[in-house]
């Protein structure tokens, strides 16, 4: 029996990533809790997000962000107690939405009691959780994730006598996912959130979970994509229509093999558009994105790419050319101290724009119009922006802004007391840039997005349907025309430079003549004369659908 459209439900829904601790605050300790984040799910759900996910909420020691876990089984007694992620979860589906949490199968903090036992003797039943060596490694520094904050990948360990693997800090030894104990761990954790209301795993730094350096030979190491295989069984046996979006930076003949023949990862970020897509912005020129999205892998019919402009981490341009590189540093942040690790920008996407409202809104419209399911980061609907005096990508995870009351309405402690500082000064700080005074305004960025997600909705085109570029005459205008399997064709036409331009589309007649406008920055009058000609403002852009509304 085929998967119907409610299984594929990833396939067109709007995900949104927010931090528990930085949301909201509802017991005024200065850290946000799910009691908190329950309180705000209307307001979630009012924006038109379908499925949130969650940064890591589990037991730390708080070194990463969370992402050093000292027990996959339980809540953070700082963010509450299973209780009240349960309440979160139910409260969530009673309004349609899915949450999705992120899972770390690379490694643990090394205050986890695996690691402890591990470390104590060889012979402990844990020792093999993590990979070991006793040799000295020698120097390991060009295989580091950190350039500047690690000096390799291996650490020696005094209570072992050993060097053990860690490709992230030395404070995350790598979990040895080779080993069949490790798998079947992972997969009472996966069971266990599952259980508690979880629709599937954003799966942290997923290439790093099946390089298994220094382990011995076996099948999970000779045929390494077993082990997603393996995992996404589970996953399914358990849940159905549950998934795993899975962070694969690599380039694009490696990549589509983490889809594998649609039995391992159903979603994965598009890297691949999103460097693409800032060079683009940077050039005010098409041809990156054009060019970009050429090189893009076919997915399998189970698969979906997620888009996004920004996120919690660095806006990651390595895999760019130097000059490429460059190009975006000079366009948006060409002060050293906006970027990180030598291959990236540690800023928001409204700082980066200075603000400009117009290309902001141009670039969201052409991020959701994009063949996938977009992801906004929270705080990207209000153009928040970021607080450099936070150390590398922490600077863009600051606390929500809800008003201009006290520390923007985010929590009632003393801001000394709060997990990290609101942004308070300057142009996006709370007293300017928050819910409620955007709620007020008609025109504010909030509403706007919210009508934005709204007409992203009414285009299923955009989600499940197949895309392919439409040629014009203006080198500045990327145009793309999605059709579904059930007749409905929408095109979506941005402008991505500041000067005002005409653009002509390349349709076929019978559909040139049927253009009618859905969303746009201006009058939209839908363009008469075959083939389509208009004008587009600077940073001007249309959505169309063949045919008229569904």
């Amino acid at each position: 029996m085929g998967m119907g459209l409610s299984d594929l439900w990833y396939e067109n829904a709007i995900i949104y990533c927010l931090d528990v601790e930085t949301f909201n605050d509802s017991d005024g300790d200065g850290i946000g809790d799910f009691r908190g984040l329950t309180q705000k799910l209307d307001y979630l759900n009012s924006l038109g997000v379908t499925c949130i996910w969650l940064m890591p909420f589990f037991p730390t020691p708080n070194r990463d962000d969370g992402y050093d876990v000292a027990d996959f089984c339980s809540v953070d007694q700082r963010y509450g107690s299973i209780a009240d992620f349960v309440e979160f979860t139910r409260e969530a589906a009673e309004r349609g939405m899915r949450v999705i949490i992120d899972l770390v199968m690379n490694h643990t903090s090394n205050e986890h009691p695996w690691f402890q036992s591990a470390r104590s003797s060889p012979d402990s039943p844990h020792r093999d959780f993590y990979v070991w060596r006793t040799d000295d490694p020698g120097d390991t520094s060009d295989q580091v994730v950190f350039p500047g904050k690690q000096e390799g990948i291996w650490s020696f360990d005094d209570v072992a006598q050993a060097w053990y693997l860690h490709h992230f800090y030395d404070f995350q030894p790598d979990l040895n996912t080779a080993n069949p104990a490790v798998r079947d761990e992972l997969r009472r954790v996966i069971g266990l959130w599952l259980q508690l209301g979880v629709s599937g795993f954003r799966v942290d730094a997923a290439p790093f979970i099946i390089n298994h350096v220094g382990v011995p030979e076996n099948n999970y190491t000779s045929e390494p994509h077993l082990f997603i295989q393996h995992m996404r069984d589970v996953l399914s046996h358990h849940k159905g229509d549950a998934i795993f979006l899975a962070e694969v930076d690599e380039g694009p003949t490696i990549i589509a093999e983490y889809f594998g023949g649609g039995n391992e990862f159903q979603l994965l970020f598009n890297f691949l558009a999103n460097r693409s897509l800032f060079l683009a912005l940077a050039e005010e020129s098409a041809d990156p994105l054009l060019s970009g999205l050429k090189d893009i892998p076919k997915v399998p019919d189970t698969g979906q790419w997620v888009n996004f402009l920004r996120h919690h981490d660095e806006l990651n341009l390595s895999r760019l050319t130097e000059v490429q590189r460059q190009t975006v540093f000079k366009a948006f942040g060409a002060d050293e101290s906006l970027q990180v690790y030598g291959r990236g920008l540690r800023r928001r996407l409204a700082t980066m724009f200075g603000g400009n409202r117009k290309r902001l809104e141009m670039a969201y419209c052409l991020l959701f119009s994009l063949s996938g399911t977009p992801m906004l980061f929270y705080g990207e609907e209000l153009g928040m922006g970021e607080n450099l005096d936070l150390p590398e990508r922490m600077s863009v995870r600051t606390p929500m802004q809800w008003s201009a009351g006290q520390n923007g309405g985010y929590s009632t402690a003393k801001p000394d007391d709060l997990v990290r500082p609101m942004v308070t000064t300057g142009k996006y700080g709370y007293r300017r840039v928050n819910v409620l005074d955007q709620r007020r305004d008609a025109g504010s960025l909030l509403n706007w997005m919210a009508q934005l997600i709204r007409a992203r909705k009414e285009c299923p085109e955009f989600g499940w349907g197949v895309g392919e570029p439409v040629s014009t005459n203006a080198p500045t205008v990327y145009a793309q025309r999605n059709e579904w399997s059930d007749g409905g064709v929408a095109v979506a036409v941005h402008n991505l430079s500041r000067q005002p331009c005409e653009v002509t589309l390349d349709l076929p007649a019978d559909e040139a003549s049927q253009l009618l406008c859905l969303f746009a920055d201006a009058t939209c009058n839908t363009a008469d004369p075959v083939p389509p000609t208009f004008t587009l403002d600077g940073y001007g852009y249309r959505w169309f659908r063949v045919g008229g509304f569904r």
